[in-house]
């Protein structure tokens, strides 16, 4: 099969000279993709870590992360896809990504999405080494995620860059990718928008993050109930915001928030009482390192933020990501120590909880184990 590079791809390998043209294989479908085989067992992981989850409408709950052979983010990296049908007591892998076992290719920074269609997306990024000008958005689309064995179509390419957070429903019915092309080129932190159901994307404008404090950018969008978008970015100092008045075609240049918060990532979601939550590292004013994770609630879309549940105050917890299922229970999957100790956990609560900065209701279930490559 003939397979053509994307003209900016043509652009980027002509003039930043970043690869050789027989590495252009980060643009080709992963060669695995299915069951975990031995070399993706739990015990051949050095290196486990950045998760996300989702929960189906029948409640089957589902995490990914990526790993590898070494104790690195390198050409070993992988995606994991594992599912619980029991509310997270027990989890089996069910799916991997490989792109090609030992490089030059890795799959890294996967995401999962439930779209309004119901179907489960698992999402990652695909490149040679870690520029996010020569990554790529790929999707897998999972029919039926009320099933514990996944049934799925090929993995697709859909934009350039890098997705670390989840998309967004916004109130026009559009689909919106938060994709980055990070560090390197200006505007980076990129809004990708489907008007058709996810057939076909296109860019609808990019806010610039300033070169002396760009980062990974790993942004998320909120739309605000007057309309506009609030995006919020990692960067050196912490997170960073724009708000996009235009219907997200112009985004001023991001500027601090008021939140304080390590350079890492974080989460943000609208619940279903339409209500903002916040996971973070530390009290909103407190710029602390990687430990005390803890959730806050907004209902006056952000200006404001009560509660702080603590979800693992440890050094060494991070990547908070997450989804609110149909009875209204948060949960919230991240990673401890991903060359040490290599744990995926979640807790879960609701946002009771979280407003009165403590467990009020039965819900709240905390470190609870996803995936343990410890060896122990």
């Amino acid at each position: 099969m003939n397979r053509t590079i994307p003209l900016a791809v043509c652009f980027i390998l002509s003039t930043l000279g970043v690869l050789q043209a027989q590495d252009s294989s980060f643009l080709a479908p992963p060669k695995y993709v299915g069951p975990p085989q031995t070399v993706h067992a739990v015990t051949n992981r050095a290196f486990t870590g950045i998760p996300s989850l989702a929960v189906s409408r029948g409640g089957r709950l589902w995490a990914t992360w990526y790993a590898g052979k070494t104790p690195r983010e390198d050409a070993n990296n992988y995606v994991v896809l594992s599912t619980s049908g029991n509310g997270g007591e027990t989890w089996e892998e069910v799916l991997v990504v490989d792109p090609d076992e030992n490089g030059p290719v890795r799959a890294y920074d996967p995401e999962l999405w439930i779209a309004p269609d119901g179907k489960l997306r698992l999402i990652w990024a695909q490149a040679v080494g870690h520029l996010g000008t020569i990554a790529g958005v790929w999707f897998l689309e999972i029919e039926d995620p009320d099933v514990e064995q996944p049934v799925y179509g090929e993995a697709k390419r859909v934009t350039d860059g890098i997705m670390m957070c989840k998309p967004l429903v916004l109130s026009t019915g559009e689909w919106a990718l938060p994709a980055s092309t990070w560090r390197e080129t200006d505007e980076s932190a990129r809004m990708i928008v489907s008007v058709d159901q996810g057939k076909t994307w296109a860019q609808r404008g990019g806010c610039n993050v300033p070169k002396d404090v760009r980062a990974f950018d790993e942004h998320i969008f909120v739309e605000r109930n007057d309309g506009s978008i609030w995006l919020l970015a990692r960067t050196k100092y912490g997170i960073g915001e724009s708000v996009s008045t235009d219907r997200r075609k112009t985004w001023p240049e991001l500027t601090p928030s008021k939140i304080a918060h390590p350079s890492a990532r974080f989460f943000i979601r609208r619940l279903a009482s339409g209500n903002l939550l916040l996971v973070k590292h530390g009290p909103i004013e407190k710029k602390t390192g990687r430990s005390h994770l803890m959730a806050f609630v907004s209902n006056d879309d952000g200006e404001t933020w009560k509660g702080g549940l603590m979800l693992d105050e440890r050094a060494g917890v991070s990547y908070p990501d997450g989804q609110q299922d149909t009875n209204g229970v948060i949960h919230i999957v991240y990673d401890y120590n991903r060359t040490k100790d290599r744990h995926i956990l979640f807790a879960s609560f609701r946002e009771e909880d979280v407003a009165a900065g403590k467990a009020i209701t039965d819900s709240v279930k905390l470190r609870q184990v996803i995936s343990d490559a410890s060896g122990e």
